[in-house]
């Protein structure tokens, strides 16, 4: 017992005189966001009231951190639950780290890679310019483009670049990990963006296979879902989704203007349920006013139409006002009005506000809500 304790002595007194060769840092952090809501036209429903969280915050918590490792290199890592503040159950398809999981290198020079669950290069650039940087549901109906991050990617290495003037780049690729076949499953995205004062401009482009019935199951793909709504629902078994996002802004005083256009193509083939592609181009532009340093304003107005397989005609406005009671507490109201006319691939098409929470209605729907969300 004696020599047991001597030799655990020991050990402690060599962790504790081990010199430091490294700094870290571990941070938690998290956003809680709730409201009450009221729907016209949803389910088959005249209207609906009720509790929705992550409207325009999301309810979430997470970790991350770095370790300096000397020389201008550091050791990355984020971890992020998503869940549901109503239930307390976890989002993303019950996953514990559903939102963010990677671990990575990061570079003063070189610009970082990260590798694991993370989003595709477009959001890293593209969304910034997006109405939805600010507020949501100002983007496309069913977010078919995804350009609010309703689909994340599994088994990704992306690189981002560092700052060069103003211009900056992201690259990443998926494995679609079906053996036998390389490209099953697979993804992969592109994206730029230009920041010269106070002007931003953004571009980029994702391709995400839905895998190779002959070597897996269509679905298998490493590229989240992004079948949330009548509105593409029917293409589901879409071989291949190809989008391309670029928008910009400008701020001059308290006034941000901007806008996106987005082309979104969903691919079949001879295992597809439809027999031609179907095609989304959508357009999106926004004001924002900051009245003063706690309050803002936002208002946006969005244009989708598809063509292909099927052809629908999509309108949508949003007006959102938000207030800081403090920099981590704001309180915020919200009102989105949508109109769809034509069919959507399964029948008339149907009014869905942006990707929003309620189930589609009719060929309209309102959707009007005032929240609360508070960050730490």
């Amino acid at each position: 017992m004696n020599n047991c304790k001597a030799f655990f002595a020991a050990v402690g007194s060599l962790v504790v005189c081990t010199p430091a060769f490294s700094q870290s840092s571990v941070t938690l952090y998290g956003e809680l966001d709730e409201t009450i809501q009221y729907v016209h036209n949803t389910g088959g429903q005249h209207s609906q009231i009720s509790l929705q969280g992550s409207q325009v915050g999301t309810n979430k918590w997470g970790l991350k951190g770095a370790e300096d490792l000397g020389g201008g290199l550091q050791a990355v890592f984020r971890l992020e639950n998503g869940f549901d503040i109503n239930s307390g159950k976890a989002k993303q398809g019950g996953a514990l780290f559903g939102r963010y999981a990677y671990v990575g290198m990061k570079s003063d020079t070189y610009g970082t890679i990260l590798a694991g669950r993370q989003y595709d290069a477009l959001m890293d650039l593209v969304y910034p310019v997006q109405p939805n940087d600010y507020g949501y549901y100002f983007t496309a109906p069913g977010d078919v483009d995804n350009a609010d991050g309703s689909a994340r990617v599994n088994s990704e290495v992306k690189w981002l670049s560092p700052d060069w003037a103003g211009f900056r780049a992201v690259a990443a690729y998926s494995l679609g990990g079906v053996a036998g076949s390389v490209g099953s499953g697979q993804s992969y995205s592109l994206a730029t963006s230009y920041t010269r004062g106070s002007l931003m401009l953004a571009g980029g482009y994702s391709h995400a296979d839905q895998g190779n019935p002959n070597v897996s199951t269509r679905g298998t793909s490493s590229f989240g879902s992004l079948f949330l709504s009548p509105v593409n629902e029917a293409y589901s078994s879409a071989r291949a989704i190809n989008i391309a996002r670029a928008g910009a802004k400008y701020s001059f005083g308290p006034v941000t203007l901007g806008g996106y256009y987005s082309y979104s193509e969903y691919l079949a083939d001879a295992y597809s349920k439809f027999k031609s592609a179907e095609r989304y181009n959508n357009g999106s532009i926004y004001a924002v006013w900051t009245i003063t340093p706690a309050v803002l304003v936002q208002v946006g107005y969005d244009l989708m139409k598809s063509h292909g397989d099927s052809s629908a005609t999509y309108n949508q406005a949003t007006l959102m006002a938000d207030y800081l009671l403090s920099k981590q507490t704001d309180v915020y109201a919200s009102a989105s009005y949508g109109h769809a006319s034509g069919q959507n691939g399964a029948g008339a098409a149907q009014a869905v506000i942006a990707d929003s929470y309620p189930a589609a209605g009719n060929a309209s729907q309102t959707l009007v809500f005032l929240g609360m969300r508070h960050r730490f």
